[in-house]
């Protein structure tokens, strides 16, 4: 679900401190010193312990460094938020438009030293980070002027500019403690398979960078997806042999599987919401992940009738296949109600991960002045209470892990 000569100081303090850093994990390192989380047997794990945690999205951590390296606000309010008690984020690891990523491929050196910023901030600070390195589904496709069908072609330039900037990334952050994970996108599976594709293209928008117009080869197939996934866990895999790999995927759509087979809206059973939901997070993910908000009681997949019943539904569906469960985005909008309802939504949320044992969730969203309107939750507005509630909840899951 965010002052000049300061950057400076940090850019040069943080290439004196890179340049001769060295975390010199092994790939048989014991589990209490793996960094991050990993796991074992089904089990969530972080410094040899099972883990359990409740975070927030934070979209523009990067974004707004990467498009001004002079604003440290969101460094500023990543330190606030350890302090609040949360302990990690989610955030956009690139850009969201081919346009975004224009430093990264004109000069890949300043790019970095931008996002080395983040991880030393979050190393310093003691706050996890899950980097989404694809956000937007289109964008890899559109930056190598290839249609989305090309997602599935193992030896595409799409797939080998996947390749190349998880390699990057991974390698680059792999021995630090505040790196918790890796996620690949945003979303993917919600967008693939639909029997009205057409109208589902991406945007187009030249002026960032897309192309003037999209065709049929721009309508997403989960078969193009599933190879392009491959392709980042497999790559991940061969640097870092430990830690969780996420899709980032939303809960499937309440008629995922009739999509796919039937081109229909029928509503697809429990059985074929856990084979969907399964498909969305194939191996080598070991975890499944799901982004979910409250919806009429006949519109949750798999036939749950509440918020309750489909966070049920889905840790059942995880523990079966052995993956812990991310609930990478969960939050109560403005559109609740008032203040009392947003925050009774909030701690129903809280309840249902509480109660479902589910290891890892993120509230939507920290710090992002665009989403004011419906979403963004600051230490100075009016929803700050999701933080401390967050934080609470956060406390009681540790009593819960402490506890033979």
């Amino acid at each position: 679900m965010r002052l000049l000569a300061q950057a400076a100081a940090g850019f040069a303090m943080l290439a004196c401190m890179l340049a001769g850093a060295g975390y010199a994990l092994g790939a048989d390192a014991p589990a209490a010193s793996r960094p991050g989380l990993s796991v074992q047997g089904g089990v969530l794990m972080k410094d040899g312990r099972p883990y359990r945690g409740i975070g927030a999205n934070y979209f523009s951590l990067f974004a707004r460094l990467l498009k001004d390296p002079a604003d440290a606000s969101s460094l500023e309010n990543l330190k606030a938020l350890s302090r609040a008690g949360v302990p990690f984020v989610r955030f956009m690891c690139g850009g969201f438009w081919p346009a975004d990523h224009k430093l990264y491929l004109e000069d890949r050196e300043a790019y970095f030293k931008r996002l080395d910023l983040v991880v030393r901030c979050a190393e310093e600070n003691k706050i996890g980070l899950i980097p989404s390195l694809f956000w937007h589904t289109s964008t890899v496709p559109d930056l190598v002027g290839e249609p989305l069908d090309q997602l599935g072609n193992p030896e595409s330039k799409s797939i080998a500019l996947i390749r190349r900037y998880t390699a990057e990334v991974v390698e680059r952050y792999k021995n630090s403690p505040a790196v918790w994970g890796w996620e690949f996108g945003n979303e993917y599976n919600l967008g693939a398979d639909l029997p009205n594709a057409a109208t589902h293209r991406p945007q187009v928008a030249p002026n960032l960078g897309t192309p003037k117009e999209r065709s049929e080869r721009d309508e997403l197939k989960f078969a193009q997806v599933r190879t392009a996934f491959a392709a980042f866990a497999e790559t991940i895999r061969r640097i870092d042999p430990s830690r969780v790999i996420f899709s980032g995927n939303s809960i499937p759509r309440a008629s995922a599987w009739h999509n796919l087979h039937e081109k229909s809206w029928t509503a697809d059973t429990e059985a074929q919401f856990g084979e969907i939901l399964l498909r969305d997070n194939p191996d080598p993910m070991n975890s499944v992940t799901i982004h979910l908000y409250r919806k009429d009681a006949d519109k949750y997949p798999g036939g749950a009738a509440s918020l309750d019943e489909a966070v049920a539904l889905a840790a059942r569906y995880a523990a079966k296949a052995g993956k812990p469960l991310f609930i990478g985005e969960f939050g109560a909008a403005r559109a609740a109600g008032s203040r009392e309802a947003q925050q009774a939504l909030f701690e129903e949320f809280l309840r249902a991960i509480e109660k479902h044992r589910v290891p890892l969730a993120a509230f939507w969203v920290f710090d992002l002045a665009g989403q004011d309107k419906d979403w963004n939750v600051t230490f100075g507005n009016d929803r700050a209470f999701m933080i401390e509630l967050a934080a609470k909840a956060n406390a009681r899951l540790r009593e819960v892990l402490r506890q033979p």
